[in-house]
């Protein structure tokens, strides 16, 4: 139940730090799952997509709810569907294998090939929820007491954890991961991620639009300042609404696309009015005044 080790470098339209990218094939080669945190819209998601991409494996995502349990991921037991064969069906309901369908963790196991499998902001379930999947995902098996069978991963899975810090992790479960925090990318990074996403643009558009974007983020006061993924839904929606470059940098139009909180609306509207999004380069470090 190996992992055949490959190395991961990242994908064509997803820019992976050499950090991370080590990170990632530490983990790999370890067999342990990767937890992965960081703002949100920094890409945590789309690094699983990435990893299955660039290895050619399959992706199976697990997204975790505020309901969701452990049990939910290894397999469900449909009593409703056995009863109702029992009252009206005209098959023998007595093997009850038929009615015990496989979660999303349980699918990864029963995989003939390895896969990436995407546990998907974890923090959003209950504090038992990471303690009762330790012994699965150090095992790779589960028992299913219905059956008296117990289920073995044919492939040790690559398992990517997210979470948005909403909630502590307990130390028993940190300590069986790989760790990496995703840091918010320097302007430089940025920009080659929104030339992968969106080659054709105008270099200046693109410019200042990442002025008028970092000067934002750099405002004290703001609940939810906007992340890569609407910085580049942002130079999308200037494009196609046709917006002038000095327009961009003295109004910041389309402030929607960028901001979700009616209090960052009036932090960045009153400071507009005092001040102007520019930028100067000292030492090759970005500073906005």
């Amino acid at each position: 139940m190996q992992v055949e080790v490959r190395e991961f470098k990242g994908t064509a339209d997803y820019i992976v730090s050499e950090d991370l990218r080590n990170s990632v094939n530490v983990s790999m080669a370890l067999g342990r799952p990767l937890l992965i945190k960081g703002e949100p819209g920094t890409g945590k998601t789309m690094l699983a997509k990435s990893i299955a991409e660039g290895l050619g494996l399959k992706l199976i995502i697990w997204n975790i709810k505020s309901t969701t349990k452990a049990q939910d991921g290894l397999y469900v037991y449909d009593t409703v569907q056995r009863l109702y064969d029992s009252q009206f069906g005209d098959h023998n309901v007595s093997d009850i294998s038929q009615y015990i369908k496989m979660g999303k963790l349980g699918e990864a196991f029963l995989s003939d090939k390895p896969v990436v499998l995407l546990i998907d902001e974890i923090d959003k379930a209950d504090l038992e929820f990471p303690n009762d999947l330790l012994w699965e995902l150090d095992m790779m098996s589960f028992y299913i007491p219905e059956t008296g069978v117990t289920v073995t991963a044919k492939q040790r899975p690559i398992v990517i954890i997210t979470s948005n810090a909403e909630k502590e992790l307990p130390d028993a479960f940190l300590r069986r991961c790989i760790f990496h925090y995703i840091n918010f990318p320097e302007p430089e990074m940025m920009a080659n991620i929104v030339n992968v996403h969106h080659p054709h643009l105008e270099d200046k558009l693109v410019s200042e639009a990442m002025e008028a974007f970092y000067w934002i983020r750099s405002l004290s006061g703001l609940q939810k300042p906007p992340s890569t993924s609407e910085l580049l839904d942002w130079v999308q929606a200037l494009t196609v609404g046709g917006v002038s470059l000095e327009k961009i940098r003295k109004e910041i139009p389309l402030l929607g696309v960028l901001i979700k909180k009616n209090q960052d609306f009036d932090v960045i509207i009153s400071r507009l009015h005092t001040q102007t999004p520019n930028k100067t380069t000292t030492k090759g470090q970005n500073v906005w005044r």
